[in-house]
């Protein structure tokens, strides 16, 4: 996993991995009874690690996609969110089409599926594509890009935290599967992860890591009428 996306992938203070795929990990390993051990790498190089047997699994906010699924193969979704934007307030953008001038510029993070659908669905705008979310978000509060593309909860995420120069549309225009990556072939380990998937659903075990890591934010979502699925 990529160690940069709280609350789902992070490091402590004391340099131990922390969040909540780092639980989901954790606790597939207890469910298999195999020993974990988290590699950090960043995102753009995950399916590289995977194919090269660096790794054996992805749990990194990772979307299931059509195009990744021709490298890897995925597990059964654990998370359904969508894509959102960060603008500058007052910017007076109101839907993701009026992206789509030669007059705009939108920032993506490197190798997400915000970048990939930022390409095929905002040719005339300028899309700048940054390795950190965090620079992207500096871009939004210095006004020097019209958008951040990025997902749901991060986007609500940033806008609590810069309200004061940040507005956010979270009502979602890309509908996105979250799954755990894995080598093409290992369809015994794909058929235990799924079965641990299942089981730590109907034990509630998603529920509770919701609960403690991503409380506001299926508060906002659910007095916003944005479903969240986790």
């Amino acid at each position: 996993m990529d160690l940069s996306y709280p609350p789902f992938e992070t490091i402590r203070p004391d340099g131990s991995p922390a969040g909540i795929s780092v639980e989901i990990a954790k606790h597939l390993g207890e469910y298999l009874h195999r020993p974990i051990r988290i590699e950090n790498v960043p995102f753009a190089g995950l399916i590289l690690s995977l194919q090269t047997h660096k790794i054996d699994l992805i749990i990194s906010s990772m979307t299931d996609t059509a195009e990744r699924r021709q490298s890897i193969a995925f597990s059964e979704p654990y998370l359904k969110i969508g894509l959102a934007l960060l603008i500058p307030k007052g910017s007076g953008i109101h839907r993701v089409e009026e992206l789509n001038t030669a007059a705009r510029k939108v920032a993506v993070r490197q190798g997400t599926t915000a970048q990939i659908w930022a390409l095929q669905n905002l040719p005339q705008a300028t899309i700048l594509i940054f390795e950190k979310e965090a620079a992207a978000v500096r871009e939004v509060t210095q006004r020097r890009v019209d958008a951040f593309l990025y997902d749901q909860m991060s986007i609500w995420k940033y806008w609590q935290l810069h309200q004061e120069k940040c507005d956010a549309i979270l009502h979602q225009f890309s509908h996105e599967d979250w799954a755990i990556g894995l080598r093409k072939g290992d369809t015994a380990l794909l058929t235990q992860v799924n079965a641990f998937l299942r089981d730590f659903r109907k034990q509630g075990g998603f529920e509770k890591l919701g609960n403690q890591y991503l409380g506001d934010q299926k508060r906002a979502f659910r007095e916003l009428g944005i479903p969240l699925y986790f």
